[in-house]
């Protein structure tokens, strides 16, 4: 069984813009992992850090198995999630369990550090499945198989200097909305914090309304979640795309796009 890896930053970041592609992998028989490398601590203005922390541990824990996926502990507090070889070993750990042919992370371009800290040790820990001289905490033994990384959307969809970034592939999340929206929601603490510190309203209408803007730039469905693929060298033999090849007509190719990367 092939297995897809969810590496992103906070409790609920994977619910907002990589749920509904795990779950078009999952029908097509793909085994489903999930971290979220920070603990969540600095998300309540109700409750201090360390039960903030609790709270949204339980809570991710209750959106992965929704999903359907196996969960991975978090490694570091919120704002402390820098880009260290004592983190990077823990993450590689967690490739190494998974062996995913896909890893699904963060933009390279976000607008807090925690999501791009978390696609950087992302991205080296992907690159390091087959460096068996690479030592992981815990020890796990080196793959050979490919792996590809595939970028979520930002948040709002620019970088943090405006600039509006665009996806090279479309996934249809259309049918599979109402999952992930049932695994978003589990992240009860949410609403107040979100709704206070950054004016989201309801965090389950603003998910709603995000899908429903990606799903408008892909010309064709509902509801979408937007992805650009890393270059494959130092990852896999060759530019492989196994997202589009596992979803055929779910994942929609940006032409634009691709011809823009051959400017």
């Amino acid at each position: 069984m092939p297995s897809v890896l969810a590496l992103f930053a906070h409790p609920d970041d994977i619910e907002f813009v990589a749920a509904g592609t795990m779950l078009l992998l999952q029908e097509r028989g793909w085994d489903l992992h999930y971290m979220n490398m920070c603990t969540g601590n600095g998300g309540s203005v109700q409750m201090d850090g360390p039960t903030t922390s609790r709270t949204r541990l339980a809570e991710g824990q209750e959106a992965a198995r929704i999903l359907g996926a196996t969960f991975y502990p978090p490694i570091a507090d919120d704002l402390e999630l820098t880009y260290s070889v004592p983190l990077l070993r823990k993450v590689a750990a967690v490739v190494r369990e998974a062996q995913p042919t896909i890893v699904l992370t963060h933009s390279p371009a976000d607008y807090m550090e925690d999501h791009q800290n978390a696609q950087r040790l992302a991205c080296t820990a992907a690159f390091a499945h087959p460096i068996q001289n690479f030592v992981t905490d815990p020890q796990r033994p080196s793959f050979l198989h490919d792996v590809t990384v595939y970028h979520a959307m930002p948040h709002g969809l620019c970088d943090p200097l405006r600039k509006r970034i665009h996806a090279g592939a479309y996934v249809n999340t259309t049918r599979v909305h109402a999952k992930k929206r049932e695994s978003l929601a589990a992240h009860v603490s949410q609403k107040h914090w979100l709704d206070v510190t950054q004016g989201m309203d309801s965090y389950l209408v603003s998910m709603d309304e995000s899908s429903r803007k990606v799903g408008a730039l892909s010309g064709q469905f509902d509801f979408a979640e937007g992805w650009r693929r890393h270059l494959h060298l130092g990852f896999s033999a060759t530019a492989v795309d196994p997202l589009k090849d596992a979803l055929g007509d779910d994942c929609l190719i940006n032409d634009a796009y691709e011809a823009s990367l051959k400017e």
